[in-house]
């Protein structure tokens, strides 16, 4: 496999068990990080979740209910919920249309450490607040260390129509297209992007996003270890401003 890729979730065939309304399809398997994107038919589904580890949902479209535990949560549209590992939930679609989630599963705490943060199970992105990374991009945390989340962090990034300049981080990434169209600049190569592109950002890798518009792109990120998605390790703006000044 490659050291990063840009795939369509189209790409991948769908999995469905006996007895189950969702259609699996694993987009991106990095050895740490584990993308899927489920399509839940009407009716409830089979319990799933894994105990050691953790699962980020993020509804892309259609509506429903998480049970967990003997609690139900609404899923909409842009709400994101926070599975521990070890809990055993199901998804219930009332229909008429699929309901649609973006699933990213990491490694839980291994000393079982929780946050100290009140658990949220559910977060909205509309009840979020908005943080600026640039000029041309916010973004918003989802699932976090505040929804008792210690080890991954999920956000919704919104950029306006531009390239940024090359930059890396230090954690592990996988993302998704929401919404927009694009580019991915990696080594060299310009890797389309669309909605429903799924792809993976190792640690280090130099890289952009560039949307070429017309309108906005959002982007879901899921990253490992936790962290602010605004963070560089490079930079190369940085890079520039510090030669202009020299």
């Amino acid at each position: 496999m490659r050291q990063h890729f840009v795939r369509s979730e189209n790409d991948v065939d769908a999995v469905r068990e006996d007895g189950d309304t969702a259609r699996v399809r694993t987009t991106i398997e990095t050895g740490l990080l584990e993308q899927r994107v489920i399509e839940y038919e009407p009716g409830r589904s089979r319990d799933r979740g894994e105990p050691r580890r953790d699962e980020l949902l993020f509804v892309v479209a259609g509506r429903g209910t998480l049970h967990l535990g003997d609690a139900s949560h609404a899923l909409e549209p842009d709400t994101a919920a926070y599975i521990r590992g070890g809990e055993t939930y199901a998804v219930e679609n009332d229909g008429p249309d699929d309901l649609k989630l973006v699933s990213v599963s990491a490694p839980a705490e291994i000393d079982g450490k929780e946050s100290e943060a009140a658990r949220r199970v559910t977060i909205r992105f509309a009840d979020q607040p908005e943080f600026r990374a640039d000029a041309k991009r916010t973004f918003r945390y989802l699932v976090n260390q505040d929804a008792g989340c210690e080890t991954v962090t999920q956000f919704l990034g919104v950029v306006e129509p531009c390239r940024a300049p090359d930059h890396s981080h230090v954690y592990d990434e996988v993302g998704y297209i929401v919404e927009g169209q694009g580019l991915a600049h990696i080594e060299g190569e310009r890797l389309p992007l669309a909605r429903g592109s799924c792809f993976h950002l190792p640690p280090l890798q130099v890289h952009c996003i560039e949307n070429t518009g017309p309108g906005v792109m959002r982007i879901l990120g899921v990253f490992h270890p936790s962290g602010d998605p605004a963070s560089r390790e490079y930079d190369a703006a940085t890079d520039l401003d510090a030669v202009s000044t020299s």
